[in-house]
């Protein structure tokens, strides 16, 4: 692949199309994209007489996940899947594989899954995600992940700050402030992760926010693990959480006990939930600049990258460094 092209430049309809075919589905020629920005991923109808009106298709951005890496995540969902857990695993296809090639592209096939976005206001709501959660926990301890990393305050938080300063994204005038606001917060989370002592950690669903939970009459299904790692339980309740201190802890209250009918929790990881919000402050500002040169990009986030933009930033982390030094949520 032209490593000079944006990374989805040769991914043309047709090609799509060819895709699928190449899979064993044939499409009628009818595509939409869907909203995702890391990878690229279409709902294709198929031809009349086909199993299915319709699947989603997926490809996987290049270079971001190794073969393994993909199919360790692929593994981990068709477990889930089998222990009746409602999330959405990619269709095996031909010598028991999930993940296809063509034209140096790698890409998964789905069965299509609508939802609407659940009511985390609603208490019944908030449990019933919860005893999933736990049940996905309960399940991702049972073994470790090999090839897909962990959460980790390095990974997460000292690479991409270091990157960002490397690659000269920050403007020259704010570069001091942020360099020294975003150490001060890194600070804090070593202390925040110092406190929350010898963690337990497992397989995780990685990016366990409203957007990724379906909800159908029959209630929820998760949707999207490709940022599944290795990291605390935390890392998917934080995310379910919003509002001022008083409405977080109604709803953390609410999580748990759904998700402590299938799963014990350690109450000393709250003091993960703001360290964890910090480190993805950073990691998501890194996010956007590494694949700048991807013309959907500057095209989602116009106002990346402004002057604006990082004074916020260096606000925002300000604002986590007092956070992540009061304590923690209570249950």
């Amino acid at each position: 692949m032209d490593t000079s092209l944006p990374p989805y430049a040769r991914l043309t309809p047709d090609r799509v199309l060819d895709a699928l075919a190449s899979a064993g589905f044939r499409g009628d020629g009818r595509l939409l994209a869907l909203n995702s920005y890391e990878n690229r991923v279409y709902q294709a109808w198929l031809e009349e007489g086909s199993s299915a009106a319709s699947v989603v298709a997926k490809f996987y951005r290049p270079g971001r996940w190794s073969d393994a890496q993909i199919e360790e995540e692929h593994a981990f969902v068709r477990e889930l899947a089998q222990a009746e857990i409602p999330v959405v695993a990619a269709l095996t296809l031909a010598d028991d594989e999930t993940l296809a090639r063509f034209d140096d592209f790698r890409f998964a096939i789905y069965p299509r899954r609508g939802g609407r976005a659940p009511e985390l206001e609603d208490r019944p709501t908030l449990e019933w995600i919860g005893r999933f959660v736990g049940r996905i926990h309960a399940i991702g301890t049972s073994k470790r992940f090999v090839e897909r990393p962990a959460i980790d305050v390095q990974s997460f938080g000292d690479e991409p700050r270091d990157w960002l300063l490397a690659h000269d994204f920050v403007p020259v005038d704010i570069r001091p402030a942020w360099s020294s606001v975003s150490s001060q917060a890194l600070d804090g989370v070593r202390r925040a992760f110092d406190r929350a002592g010898e963690l337990r950690v497992l397989r995780v669903h990685g990016d366990c926010h409203a957007g990724n939970v379906l909800w159908t009459a029959d209630g929820p299904h998760f949707v999207d693990f490709d940022d599944s790692r290795t990291g605390p339980a935390i890392q998917d309740l934080w995310m379910l959480l919003s509002g001022d201190r008083a409405d977080r802890e109604l709803q953390l209250r609410a999580v748990l006990s759904g998700y402590e009918d299938f799963c014990e929790f350690d109450p000393l990881e709250l003091h993960l939930v703001e360290a964890l919000r910090t480190l993805r402050l950073i990691h998501y500002s890194a996010w956007i600049a590494r694949r700048w040169n991807d013309p959907a990009f500057p095209a989602a986030f116009p106002w990346f990258n402004t002057q604006r933009y990082w004074q916020d930033r260096i606000l925002e982390l300000r604002e986590q460094i007092a956070i992540m030094d009061e304590t923690p949520l209570a249950v």
